[in-house]
């Protein structure tokens, strides 16, 4: 379910959810959960189920519960589009989570900082903590190790038959680790990783180790 790594002394843990908990803060970072997602595309005539759009939730609700962490941040992309019926879904899920969040805002968090701020949630568009920098976009900046998202990135495997499969990773290069997307509906990028990079896959109940060739 989870792989322990460590980045510049510090501890972190993958989870099969998408979601990194890092230990020394006791903090909980997700990406991309593109909240709202479901509703805007249902509107403009998808063929979604409803009940699809409760699946964020629940994995949030997971996820917190394995780790009870005591801060939770949002790599942006918190939401996806405009306000809909699922801001309501959200509102409610922080009442009952109590847990104080933090929003690095992405290029979909469009909807005023005022909502956020009301619901008690910090918002700003990059946070530094020691020698670690957190933001939507990858970046790289001299001395700072980058947590981010915005790529969904993915890795293609080739099995023993010549059968190939797609699947969600955490990608690290020297000076930055890109998280997955955390949400149910989300695309992926798949990535070529170089000399030096690492990438850890994510199966239905697992985190492993890529070898890179």
């Amino acid at each position: 379910m989870t792989l322990e790594i460590t980045i510049n002394n510090n501890t972190f843990v993958l989870h099969c959810t998408g979601a990194m908990y890092w230990v020394e803060k006791r903090m909980l970072l997700i990406s991309d959960v593109h909240l709202g997602k479901v509703s805007h595309f249902r509107k403009h005539g998808a063929a979604i189920p409803g009940q699809a759009k409760y699946k964020n939730f629940l994995k949030l609700n997971s996820v917190v519960s394995f780790f009870s962490p005591e801060t939770i941040c949002f790599l942006g992309d918190l939401f996806h589009s405009t306000l809909n019926n699922e801001w309501d879904l959200f509102t409610d899920w922080m009442n009952h989570t109590r847990v104080p969040v933090v929003l690095v805002a992405g290029n979909h968090d469009i909807i005023a900082p005022y909502k956020y701020k009301d619901l008690g949630i910090t918002v700003c568009s990059e946070w530094q903590l020691d020698v670690f920098l957190l933001s939507h976009h990858p970046e790289q900046r001299e001395g700072l190790f980058t947590l981010c998202g915005h790529i969904h990135p993915a890795v293609l495997l080739e099995g023993m038959g010549r059968q190939f499969v797609k699947l969600p990773c955490f990608f690290r290069s020297a000076q930055q680790m890109i998280l997955p997307a955390f949400g149910e509906f989300t695309g992926t990028y798949v990535m070529e990783p170089a000399d030096g990079d690492s990438i850890y896959a994510i199966t239905k109940n697992d985190v492993v180790a890529v070898a890179i060739k």
